[in-house]
């Protein structure tokens, strides 16, 4: 069996402005190099080299757009089978290498690289489509047909501007605090303070900033927006200081629901390497985003404590809950880039299964875990159903739907707590917000696996 290896350096740019500078640690690949066959010619009559470029180049786009490793594995198996060839590959966050086989037993290895990782919906539902279509038509399109749709999936530019993304979040991380018990003040608050750091932590991205670097100062900008809207209405009128607790609620944008949640729907199927990886990056974030909150709340000496009581009818409680959802998860989306159909469909999913986790555990007393898990599985089963007929990427809906449900105020609780050596408290909120964690891509796997054939075979 011969063998060519080829070791390249892939580069994704949301922001649609990539430079190839000197210092750049990751290299643009320049695709069209790789191929010497005429772009009229048929894909599945070019040369092993060329076919495998353009399995890893749909690989690789998919892992840029923030799915997990089953997909971009299986969408790399179904173009290789449609080229006449097989393929292997290991997964990781931002690198791939795999190895393409042809009918002649001979074979082409390229190991590639992100220089980070993201979420872009919009791209993901595009590459979706046109994996299925080039299944549809057995493979049968020429190099040059392939090259100009990727091509113009990858410049496909933002569907949203930064302002329009920051009202998302604020929109989203507004609805996220009153579900976390706030009231108008804390929503109010939230708002402005998580507006002010997405935009903040969008225009850092753009410019291309490290990830902890945009995490950090998207934070501290969201924390010290909130108190400083907090203190111009205190100029106003009389506000308890109470208010101010809940500045925990204008961070929340920072979630990493994308890796968080595929990092469980990854090693479930056994991908350990891409589930770990995800798992380490999510972590990550949350530990850097809580760490600045507590400085933040050491600065403006504050503890976590609960939110006033809002004394609110069981019904009315619920219908706010069912727009708050809906508005956090619509938000959410939109930070996500989706599209805006897609986006209020993941919305309705998010506002149905996060009102019913929330009245399982006020109204019937259930665990917070074994509610999450519910909450999570009855959206992938609407999630599941709305694909069938609609053909929406699963996980665009899932994920935005299930953010909602992550327990951000916990894990802010345990830090806090562990940060001031209160050990025993800080573990009892790290436990209660581990099994919220694990039930939610729990709940996921499960509709999976009842909805989905290939999902539930190994093989």
């Amino acid at each position: 069996m011969s063998k060519k290896n080829s070791n390249m350096k892939h580069e994704s740019c949301s922001s649609n402005k990539c430079h190839t500078l000197s210092h750049h640690h990751h290299m643009r690949i320049r695709w069209h190099e790789f191929f010497t066959s005429k772009s009229s010619t048929l894909a599945k009559e070019a040369t092993l080299s060329e076919r495998s470029v353009i399995v890893g180049h749909v690989g690789m786009m998919l892992l840029s757009f923030g799915t997990g490793a089953w997909r971009v594995r299986s969408a790399m198996n179904t173009m290789a089978r449609n080229l006449n060839m097989t393929c292997s590959a290991d997964i990781g966050l931002v690198s791939l290498e795999y190895t393409c086989v042809d009918e002649f037993g001979h074979s082409y290895t390229q190991a590639l690289s992100l220089p980070s990782t993201g979420v872009n919906t919009a791209k993901l539902n595009k590459m979706e489509a046109f994996v299925s279509q080039f299944e549809k038509d057995h493979g049968n399109w020429t190099i040059e047909k392939i090259h100009n749709t990727l091509e113009e999936i990858t410049k496909q530019k933002a569907s949203y501007q930064p302002w329009q993304v920051a009202l998302a979040s604020g929109i989203a991380c507004g609805g996220f605090t009153f579900l976390l018990g706030g009231g108008i003040f804390e929503v109010i608050y939230a708002f402005f303070g998580a507006m002010a750091g997405n935009y903040a932590r969008r225009k850092m991205i753009d410019k291309r900033m490290t990830v902890l670097a945009n995490v950090i100062v998207g934070v501290l900008v969201a924390c010290c927006v909130y108190a400083l809207a907090f203190y111009i209405s205190n100029l106003f009128m009389r506000v308890s200081a109470r208010h101010l607790d809940g500045y925990i609620g204008a961070m929340l944008f920072v979630i990493p629901g994308f890796p968080f949640i595929t990092s469980g729907l990854d090693i479930s199927k056994v991908d350990m390497r891409s589930g770990l990886e995800r798992m380490a990056f999510a972590s990550m974030i949350i530990i850097v985003a809580t760490a600045v909150g507590c400085i933040i709340a050491l600065v403006l000496h504050l503890h976590p404590q609960d939110f006033l009581p809002l004394n609110l009818d069981p019904v009315i409680l619920t219908i706010l809950r069912l727009f708050a959802s809906f508005c956090g998860v619509f938000g959410f989306s939109i930070m996500f880039n989706t599209e805006v159909k897609m986006a209020m469909l993941a919305a309705v999913f998010g506002a149905i299964a996060n009102t019913m986790r929330l009245s399982l555990v006020d109204f019937v007393n259930w665990p917070p875990a074994l509610a999450a898990f519910l909450g999570a599985f009855l959206a992938g089963i609407l999630a599941s159903i709305v694909r069938k007929k609609i053909g929406y990427p699963r996980i665009a809906l899932t994920v935005p739907a299930i953010v909602i449900m992550v327990p951000g105020l916990y894990m802010y609780r345990a830090m806090f707590n562990l940060t001031l050596a209160s050990f025993v408290q800080g573990e009892i909120w790290s436990i209660k917000a581990l099994l919220i964690v694990i039930s939610l891509p729990l709940g996921l796997i499960t509709a999976r696996i009842l909805t989905d054939p290939k999902w539930r075979h190994a093989g």
